[in-house]
């Protein structure tokens, strides 16, 4: 019997890099206020309140999809050891640019594995983005280009699309900074026999 795998996330950037990497899987969002269960985490650094979040939605998930391996991702950002959110409307969005401008943050990216309420894996990988000297009014013009967009980034940016113009230099994977892990997420499935290897 085949084993299903579940994304326990809406996210359209981590169901593609599944769909692109050849893999069968079922989407069913984590239901959880992930600001209140970060709330109760304020003596934990960016990294860990990644994974901690990544295991909280896979394990909702695992709840309800018995047998199932469930994939839980997470992604946080730092500034100077400072915990990041969504920006909640364009004039945020703009305000955070203009604080990342000239300076590197960490993107902290979280997956974790899940089957019925068991955490049988996590890992984090961590991305350092340092971004150009970006002049207030580019921001701007390059916000209204980009539009809603921007609030779905907790860096306000889309690093896949225009935003990589945001940067001047990029240490870390691609897939860390999109928002989930994939070679340590593959390897791990490959030595559950989840997918074949």
């Amino acid at each position: 019997m085949t084993t299903r795998l579940v994304l326990a996330s809406a996210s359209p950037f981590r169901k593609a890099m599944l769909q692109n990497a050849g893999l069968q899987f079922e989407v069913e969002p984590a239901d959880i206020d992930e600001r209140a269960v970060e709330g109760a985490l304020t003596d934990l650094d960016a990294e860990s309140v990644a994974s901690v979040l990544a295991e909280a939605k896979a394990q909702d998930v695992s709840g309800r999809k018995p047998g199932s391996i469930v994939i839980g991702s997470d992604q946080t950002l730092s500034l100077d050891h400072q915990l990041l959110h969504k920006p909640q409307d364009m004039d945020e969005a703009r305000r955070r640019l203009l604080a990342l401008s000239g300076r590197t943050h960490a993107l902290n990216s979280a997956v974790v594995l899940a089957r019925d309420g068991e955490t049988l894996w996590r890992h984090v990988s961590v991305a350092h983005l340092t971004m150009r000297k970006l002049d207030p009014g580019f921001v701007g013009r390059h916000l209204a280009n980009v539009g809603a967009k921007a609030l779905s980034s907790v860096g306000a940016y889309q690093y896949e699309g225009e935003g990589i113009q945001l940067f001047e230099r990029i240490e870390g994977d691609y897939f860390t900074i999109v928002g989930m892990p994939m070679l340590p997420l593959l390897k791990e499935l490959r030595d559950l026999a989840v997918i074949d290897g």
